[in-house]
């Protein structure tokens, strides 16, 4: 069998996304119990931020798949691409992250490999010459652990549960131009809109700040917002439960729960939300769950680390500004 655990790297605007070196990261762990090593693949246009980037990860090789033709997400086509350079390498495992691009990509790459695919993975195993993965399952009740049936394992892993920790080094670099054509794509990404260009993506926030029906009314949001723009750019991100998005205070893509994105920051601040099981299956894996609800039997509380029983209109306020006093 191969040694080689291949990631499958996502880069936007030509520089690597944090969940990927978390892959990674991951990926080399893998590889030091079944004494194999990390081959990273990249598609895109205009890579050279990634390929510095991912030379300094710790894999011990980098693939870039470089095209004008790859500069806007293609899912047919990033799989012909990654699937031409995958089956030369054999890899005895292939990992990407659990983003909007991994969930379309992996699956089609998984089935055109001929192999399964274990999706939102929280830990890796190899254990007697087995890879295998741990998911959570039952909106986050219980944790299922999966073994590989099929060559290459595979598995897509969830943004800020891996660390990504520094490589050091200079992996060798190898730029191909792979042999496609814009007939022969099917359909493309063609605009990506974000709420803010400054903002963070939820699911790769250290820290969220999510609210719910306890705020009152949209117009009471921007206490949120505050506090996670206390935290420093690039630290935080704002969510909230379905029945604020249902209500129409808040667009869909800040969702939180099983219906929605599944987030796993270092901190998650549950603001006014009483803790439905939909909301906490997509929040639970969280490091430390902080809530705030006048409710002293509010369910979040079964799940919170630690717990503030009071209003949310006193407490946000004052924790916004101790957050500034400790950053200060």
């Amino acid at each position: 069998m191969s040694k080689i655990v291949a990631v499958v790297a996502e880069a936007r605007g030509g520089k690597v996304k944090k969940p990927s070196l978390e892959a990674v990261s991951a990926a080399r762990e893998l590889a030091g119990k079944c004494g194999g090593e990390v081959v990273v693949l990249v598609a895109g246009a205009g890579l050279d931020p990634a390929k510095t980037e991912l030379a300094r990860s710790g894999a011990a090789r980098v693939v870039a798949l470089e095209s004008p033709v790859l500069a806007s997400y293609s899912g047919d086509g990033y799989c012909a691409v990654l699937v031409e350079a995958l089956e030369p390498l054999a890899p005895a495992a292939v990992l990407m992250p659990h983003t909007a691009m991994g969930k379309d990509l992996m699956p089609r790459i998984s089935a055109a490999l001929g192999t399964g695919l274990v999706s939102d993975v929280t830990a890796l195993h190899f254990d007697d010459g087995r890879f295998g993965a741990t998911k959570p399952v039952f909106a986050g009740k219980a944790y299922q652990k999966s073994y590989m049936e099929r060559t290459p394992f595979m598995a897509t892993l969830r943004p800020n549960n891996f660390e990504a920790r520094a490589g050091g080094g200079g992996a060798a670099v190898e730029t191909r131009a792979p042999a496609l054509t814009q007939e022969m794509l099917k359909a493309i990404v063609a605009d990506v809109v974000s709420a803010s260009s400054g903002s963070v993506p939820l699911s790769e926030a250290k820290v969220v700040v999510a609210g719910g029906r306890g705020l009152k009314g949209p117009e009471h949001w921007h206490l949120l917002e505050e506090l996670a723009q206390a935290f420093g750019p690039g630290v935080a991100a704002v969510g909230a439960t379905r029945a604020i998005v249902d209500a129409g205070w808040r667009p869909h893509d800040e969702q939180v729960g099983q219906t929605g994105k599944t987030v796993a920051p270092t901190l998650y601040i549950a603001a006014g939300l009483s803790g439905a099981i939909q909301h906490i299956a997509g929040m639970r894996t969280a490091r430390y769950i902080v809530a705030i609800n006048k409710d002293k039997d509010a369910p979040i509380f079964k799940v919170a680390d630690y717990g503030i029983v009071g209003d949310v209109f006193e407490v946000l306020p004052a924790l916004t500004a101790a957050v500034k006093q400790a950053l200060a």
